[in-house]
């Protein structure tokens, strides 16, 4: 027992490496986004069409949602912090934007169709307000609309326990123009007034 602190001490230093490391990973990506930004037409090759199934059943396109600013984030339901924390800030982002934010579709979509049902989805989807949209697909699907966003995820040992796996996935917000055109990505460390912050620039 005497060594617990000196254990205690060397866990919490590798998590803090390991998050600071994430964000940088994120950083850098977010950069690249950048400066793909600042080539050719201004605006990153990131994005694309989609037809997915809503929480409520419904077949939903992106051009379903023309007019409106896009926030698109990859997760799904059973990641323990990660996702329900981007969520809960994008939930107070919108919060925050107050009326504004009726031009604004929050739409969160599943890289974990296998588990994420449509009531799974509908039930997850409830906890952060009814303005989100939650989406799924196949796992060919959600992988080539994945691949269209540049957004990594992979299965952690599904084999291992198949109800109870983890996902490794990027935790980007991407802010979609009312063209669906990309506009810019949030990293998970953005705070909800930053993201409320850089929507309302286009509103």
């Amino acid at each position: 027992m005497k060594h617990l602190p000196l254990v205690l001490g060397i866990l919490i230093v590798v998590g803090l490496a390991g998050i600071a490391g994430w964000q940088v990973y994120e950083s850098g990506i977010l950069q690249r986004f950048a400066d793909d930004g600042n080539r050719g037409q201004g605006t990153a090759d990131v994005g694309g069409p989609f037809t997915l199934v809503a929480q409520d059943g419904h077949t939903v396109s992106d051009t379903d949602f023309r007019g409106k600013l896009m926030l698109v984030y990859f997760g799904y339901t059973f990641c323990p912090d990660v996702c329900p924390t981007s969520l809960q800030n994008e939930a107070v982002a919108l919060d925050i934007l107050g009326d504004d934010a009726d031009d604004v579709a929050p739409i969160f979509i599943t890289v974990d169709p296998n588990r994420d049902s449509q009531q799974v989805m509908a039930e997850y989807m409830d906890a952060f307000g009814p303005r989100f949209i939650g989406l799924r697909g196949t796992e060919e699907q959600v992988a080539e609309v994945a691949k269209r966003y540049r957004v990594y995820f992979r299965k952690v040992d599904p084999d291992k326990d198949p109800e109870n796996y983890l996902v490794d996935h990027l935790s980007f917000l991407y802010l979609m123009g009312r063209d669906g055109k990309f506009i810019t990505a949030f990293g998970h460390a953005t705070t909800p007034e930053e993201i409320a912050r850089g929507i309302r620039e286009y509103l």
